[in-house]
């Protein structure tokens, strides 16, 4: 069966995170090294083993959307509306001027892995204190992980393919695989993607604890998220949002649009291995970056960067290095790899659109992100994670990988655009 050859490339990125709120500053923030965490303001914490998070700074959404829309929607999708106006903006795509035509062409594939964890909690309070009848209207649809997706295709008029892919910590990857996908295959022409995430609460924090997933390093809360550090304890919990505008390379030419980068392949696989925990040699993520390679057509030794999935958990971080030393070989030692989670921390359902951001800008600025908070060596990670401070060198082919519980793996490769 032959592949389809329509290409597609990235014109457009919106970036809401715990060290910047928009793509350019959180590309700035990553170059200065800056770590988002810090004591949680959102709720007491007296009662939590973990008292610090990744959240937002200076986010209004108010100020951002109108007051009655920011009012009906739970956070993760107020964050998703931002990150989409961004994304489009960028792109120099003005949603009030497009034909009808054009508005059937361009879809929304948007995500949240968790969906609205604040509302949930918020209005379970409401009916067990007093009653039924006091539930808001507005909670089921402030609630489900879709909504995010259909409220940017109301805000905007896109009346393309417009569904949510849940797949926990994959979940941004995935939309934006499926939006890469449905335009090669020619089923639209461009489409709004990436994910989002607002589950720093009561009830996140305190379910994450149960886990025993969390970092408990409470005196340096700006230093507990170090993955491959020998000393690593847990993730760091973290909020936000990604988006990427998408559209075959044509379309974009057309209207003149300035290409960021190509999407070039995208690989997605399962650990059948069990629902928190990673394959422990890492065979499913491994599967999943040999599909994304075979998908654009690209031998391993192409690749110059990867932004890992890299949590700063114990298990995960090894079985992910594993898994890149199956699949390059002796290459995985000669390219540069890195975590960004080391400065925003985890956020979830947006990781993967967030972490597409700093994939395409190591193309785009010909830099490697660094891990930063390394000082400890892991003899079961051996790899060249730019520790601590960026790294300029040639920079053609990215690849981003997002993994998430339930054992979903997913890799997107991108590349430098040619002709």
């Amino acid at each position: 069966m032959s592949r389809p050859t329509r290409r597609v490339v990235v014109t457009g990125m919106g970036a809401l995170t715990p060290i910047g709120n928009d793509a350019e500053s959180f590309w700035s923030a990553m170059m200065a090294g800056k770590s988002g965490a810090a004591p949680i303001t959102y709720f007491d914490t007296e009662h939590y083993a973990t008292k610090f998070a990744c959240e937002l700074k200076g986010f209004d959404a108010v100020e951002l959307l109108d007051r009655k829309t920011a009012r009906r929607l739970d956070p993760f999708c107020q964050y998703a509306m931002v990150v989409a106006d961004q994304a489009l903006a960028d792109a120099g795509v003005d949603s009030s001027t497009l034909s009808t035509e054009q508005q059937e062409r361009i879809g929304v594939i948007y995500g949240s892995g968790i969906g609205g964890l604040q509302v949930l909690f918020s209005q379970a309070g409401t009916l067990s204190e007093d009653g039924p009848r006091r539930v808001s209207p507005f909670f089921i649809p402030m609630m489900i992980p879709d909504i995010a997706a259909g409220q940017i295709s109301i805000r905007h008029g896109l009346r393309g393919p417009n569904y949510s892919c849940v797949s926990a910590c994959a979940t941004g990857n995935n939309n934006i695989g499926d939006a890469f996908m449905l335009i090669r295959l020619g089923h639209m022409e461009a489409a709004v993607t990436g994910g989002s995430e607002a589950s720093i609460s009561e009830l996140g924090v305190g379910g994450f604890n149960a886990l025993k997933a969390l970092s408990t390093r409470n005196d340096e809360p700006e230093r507990a998220s170090r993955p491959f550090d020998a000393t690593r304890d847990g993730f760091v919990l973290g909020e936000g949002a990604g988006a990427l505008f998408i559209e075959e390379l044509e379309h974009a030419k057309a209207r003149g649009a300035r290409i960021y980068a190509e999407i070039k392949g995208v690989g997605m696989s399962g650990d059948a291995h069990h629902i928190t925990a990673p394959d422990p040699n890492g065979l499913g993520a491994r599967n999943a970056m040999l599909a994304a390679l075979r998908d654009g057509d690209l031998d391993p030794e192409q690749v110059d960067y990867l932004n890992m999935h890299g949590t700063s958990t114990g298990l995960g971080d090894v079985a992910e290095t594993a898994a890149i030393k199956g699949v390059f070989g002796d290459h995985a030692y000669k390219m540069n790899v890195s975590s960004t989670k080391s400065m925003t921390g985890h956020l979830l359902g947006a990781a993967g659109a967030v972490e597409a951001i700093a994939a395409i800008g190591a193309i785009t600025h010909q830099t490697i992100p660094p891990t930063i908070n390394f000082e400890h060596p892991d003899p079961d990670c051996d790899l060249n994670y730019t520790f601590n401070t960026p790294v300029e060198r040639e920079v053609n082919v990215t690849m981003s990988n997002a993994f998430g519980f339930g054992g979903h793996n997913t890799s997107i490769v991108f590349a430098k655009y040619e002709e």
